[in-house]
């Protein structure tokens, strides 16, 4: 009589994964080079600083949208369907900004609504498999994941700069042009890599590696969305990721005008390389946060970040148009909230387990929409009246003294936060 032979799902190599994880995330930190696009867009067709800045918010919103239902949707039918039709969404919103972004609203829809919706899809996917494949390096590897989504700017900011010209006359030809290249892009890299992804099989752990004693007990069981919504301790963490994205968020969103308004007579970079260079250290940010995080602990990680933080907006901000004190102050403030992007995914899994971690993390992330369609708008509001009123200094300092008031309210909340008990 045959003996039935029993097959063991192919275990696929994890640092592919994760390499395929970093390179999608690149191609969606696209969202952080929006600032690259303002000039242009506003000497092509005379939009002031609330409207250029509108599809930037737009597509944060959408972003957010999209991870909360991605984040479930992924737990049902794994990663690799969801990362494609991200990809498919964010290709097609920048194939139609290039037809119809000559106007707010067209440019609204196709870069805010449609390509949001795209990066908030593809986004969750490699962040939910890294936690899944790699429970022994949590905090690391989503580190190096969402670090590809730092330093995307690095690469699409001065590439973008260069493909948009510096010739108003031209902005309405090469605009449209940069949007097409970024579709196409899209359309075979982030769907190729989505087709890498996979969930590891069930009971599947890393070679000579067993969950900490404490991971075992009742504190660290998988919640699901609903129980995680009835503890306290999820709306402290929203509210620690609403107020750490709301600093880096804005920033990001100002650094190009800040370079052009501020320190342009003694800038040694255009404001797409400074906005690049913010980027390498928010990517760095977020490889380094996170592997401390898995050594110090979490809250300590957090409560480094907020420390570093307050010093750019206080300290080394304000009150100066010298290029090279600006660039520093942004790249502190780019590099702690990298953290956030590294850290919150570790805390949600530390705290409600990773088997729903799609969902949960999807709808923590929304703390991080929240932030970003409404703070860079309202500081973009006030800096427009400052510039108004002949004082755009003023105004910049205003918006640097809030957001450190905000780091502080940060660390406050990270102080109260802890593990709940089931």
């Amino acid at each position: 009589m045959a003996t039935a032979t029993v097959v063991t799902p192919a275990v696929p190599d994890r640092r592919m994964l994760a390499a395929a994880a970093v390179l999608m995330q690149i191609c969606l930190g696209i969202i952080y080079s929006w600032a690259v696009f303002r000039g242009p867009l506003a000497a092509a067709y005379g939009w002031d600083k609330t409207v250029t800045i509108a599809p930037y918010r737009w597509s944060i919103l959408f972003f957010t949208l999209a991870m909360v239902v991605a984040g479930f949707w992924q737990d049902k039918k794994g990663p690799r369907l969801v990362g494609s039709f991200g990809g498919v969404l964010l290709g097609l919103g920048c194939l139609l900004a290039a037809f119809i972004g000559n106007t707010p609203s067209g440019l609204i829809f196709s870069y805010g609504v449609v390509a949001g919706l795209g990066v908030g899809f593809a986004y969750v996917t490699p962040i939910a498999t890294c936690v899944k494949w790699f429970p022994d390096k949590r905090g690391l590897v989503v580190g190096l994941a969402v670090m590809g989504f730092g330093v995307g700017s690095l690469i699409f900011a001065p590439l973008l700069e260069r493909m948009m010209g510096s010739d108003p006359a031209a902005y309405q030809t090469t605009i449209p042009r940069t949007f097409l290249f970024l579709s196409a892009l899209f359309f075979v890299v982030v769907i190729g890599t989505a087709q890498m992804y996979k969930v590891p099989p069930i009971g599947w752990k890393p070679a000579g590696w067993n969950p900490p004693a404490a991971a075992q007990g009742k504190r660290r069981s998988d919640y699901t969305p609903g129980e995680m919504l009835r503890t306290w301790q999820f709306y402290a963490v929203w509210l620690l990721y609403f107020l750490g994205s709301s600093v880096g968020l804005t920033a990001i969103g100002e650094s190009a005008p800040l370079i052009r308004e501020l320190a342009a007579a003694s800038a040694a970079l255009t404001g797409g390389a400074a906005l690049g260079v913010m980027s390498l250290f928010n990517g760095v940010g977020r490889l380094g946060w996170g592997g401390l995080s898995d050594k110090l602990g979490r809250k300590q990680a957090i409560l480094g970040m907020c420390a570093v933080s307050v010093v750019a907006c206080w300290l080394v901000l304000p009150n100066t148009a010298d290029f090279w004190r600006v660039l520093a102050g942004l790249c502190l403030v780019g590099f702690c909230y990298g953290g956030y992007l590294a850290l919150m995914p570790s805390i949600a899994a530390d705290y409600y387990g990773a088997k729903n971690i799609g969902a949960n993390y999807g709808i923590l992330f929304s703390a991080w929409g929240a932030a970003g369609f409404v703070v860079p708008g309202y500081f973009a509001g006030i800096i427009e009246q400052a510039k108004q009123a002949g004082t755009v200094a003023t105004g910049y300092n205003t918006m640097f003294y809030g957001l450190g008031v905000l780091t502080v309210l940060g660390a406050v909340v990270a102080l109260l936060a802890r593990r709940p008990e089931h």
